[in-house]
């Protein structure tokens, strides 16, 4: 007699069961529940070359043959990075879906040029040129209301709480603006006009200016919430890691989860951040596990025991 396959329930995209052994790997990071979030790309003049990709040489073989090589190595070393960035923050976005868009654009640097809202399974297939008119300036400000604005739109329809990525590369021009529009939007939070938020500055390379940026994201403001983090890379190719572990510890809630069964006996413990999947040993009598974490228990029912096992024979 064969079983059907239990459905996964939110925060689980897959369940199997062979015998005691469970594996349940997670759709999205569930201490983050409800979070939107974005990346906002430096588009300033000083990125130019790192967004730059090389031109095609073509001789007398590759004519003949019809085709052509690059002249070397690949130069645009920030669309592996932000392709990685925006696939890893996709699983905790609420939907998989983020603004990214390139900032300090333009020749006051106040421009923002959208890339759209992209899907976290797209982004392996997207190319990062770099923005139509680079930024003579860099100026944050454009950035953070730009991401307000979106998150605005977002918490109408059922976003909890947002956390914005800028990376940049240089000094920040417009400092005084941002430590003023960083205690209104805390005021906001204080009063329910916005969800919590967490903002996220990454410096890359020499030009940085991480005096600065430690005044940026430690000034005292009225209210709870700590809206700023902050670090620096020495070179892009450290971004994507950087970018992850600032991630991790800005949005952790709480310490550890626990899984237990519906008898309440404990499975398994986790004392730091979940993995992407779970695995752990029920006993024969359990119908479903409890994942709880952060204050929140996620139930899922179990597949019968040996259930890939029947599913062999048909």
């Amino acid at each position: 007699m064969s079983h059907d396959h239990e459905r996964a329930v939110a925060p689980f995209s897959d369940i199997h069961r062979a015998g005691d052994r469970v594996v349940a790997t997670l759709l999205h990071d569930p201490t983050v529940e409800g979070l939107e979030m974005a990346v906002y790309l430096d588009g300033s003049g000083s990125m130019k070359d790192e967004y730059d990709y090389p031109a095609p040489t073509v001789g007398l073989f590759d004519w003949l043959f019809g085709s052509s090589k690059p002249a070397g190595e690949p130069t645009n070393i920030v669309e592996p990075q932000a392709r990685w960035i925006l696939s890893y923050l996709a699983t905790k976005d609420r939907n998989g879906i983020l603004r990214v868009a390139y900032w300090a654009c333009g020749k006051d640097g106040q421009e923002i040029e959208p890339v759209g809202e992209v899907r976290g399974a797209d982004a392996e297939k997207m190319t990062f040129s770099g923005p139509r008119r680079y930024g003579e300036s860099t100026c944050l400000a454009p950035a953070i209301k730009d991401f307000l604005a979106y998150i605005k739109q977002r918490a109408k329809e059922g976003a909890e709480r947002g956390c914005a990525v800028f990376i940049t590369d240089g000094v920040i021009h417009d400092e005084e603006e941002v430590e003023h529009l960083t205690e209104s939007v805390q005021a906001d939070i204080d009063k329910g006009k916005l969800p919590p938020l967490n903002f996220i500055l990454v410096g890359v390379g020499a030009g940085v200016d991480e005096e600065q940026m430690e005044k940026i994201c430690h000034s005292e403001h009225a209210g709870e919430s700590h809206l700023w983090c902050h670090r620096v890379a020495a070179e892009i190719t450290q971004m994507a890691e950087l970018v992850a572990v600032l991630v991790d510890e800005t949005m952790t809630v709480g310490g550890g989860g626990v899984v237990t069964d519906d008898k309440g006996r404990v499975l398994q413990r986790y004392e730091g951040r979940l993995p992407a999947v779970l695995k752990f040993d029920v006993p024969d009598d359990a119908r479903a596990f409890i994942l709880e974490i952060g204050g929140k228990k996620f139930r899922q029912p179990l597949p019968p025991p040996d259930e890939d096992h029947d599913d062999d024979h048909h």
